[in-house]
């Protein structure tokens, strides 16, 4: 039996920050430049009505599902496939419009990991799985397996974790 690898979808697969900026870049009120947004997370740079503005565009129809794939992504998880089961573990519930968004989506961009391979939760301290790749210290730190940090300009100044700073460093931690 393959071990198995459990991935988030934001900010891990899906370029969620890169949406974010774009959405904020194109708004009236822009008053921090693309290379600003790419060194400096939002909670450093905008005040809380900015932060709320930005952050709350979650909810709108359609949110989840035009983001782009991460940068390297496809190709990586295709190769860790022929190793590992792979399984996406996600937040869905939270969000309303996101676990249709999210699964179409996974349709889109990774056809070849079974619906089936789709888990949509909250807690990810239930998954069983050897690994988990996320951005978020919080789901790391309540998994069991080996949890692996996806470098994320909101999680920088964490060291708790093995960080994977790309894609290409999880093909080799991994392959």
């Amino acid at each position: 039996m393959k071990q198995r690898i459990a991935i988030d979808m934001d900010d891990v697969m899906a370029d969620t920050h890169a949406k974010f900026v774009r959405l904020y870049l194109e708004g009236e009120t822009a008053r921090y430049t693309l290379e600003e947004l790419k060194e400096k997370s939002f909670h450093e740079l905008f005040d809380e009505d900015e932060y709320a503005a930005i952050s709350n565009r979650v909810y709108e129809v359609g949110f989840f599902r035009d983001i782009p794939v991460m940068d390297g992504a496809q190709d990586v998880i295709a190769d860790l496939m022929t190793k590992y089961d792979i399984f996406i573990a996600t937040a869905a519930q939270e969000f309303p419009n996101s676990l249709r968004e999210k699964w179409d989506w996974l349709q889109e961009h990774f056809p070849a990991i079974s619906w089936r391979n789709y888990v949509f939760l909250g807690d990810k301290s239930v998954l069983n799985t050897a690994y988990l790749i996320d951005d978020l210290p919080r789901n790391l730190r309540t998994f069991d397996g080996e949890g692996l940090l996806f470098d994320a300009l909101h999680n920088r100044d964490d060291t708790e974790f093995r960080r994977m700073r790309s894609w290409q460093d999880i093909a080799k931690a991994l392959l």
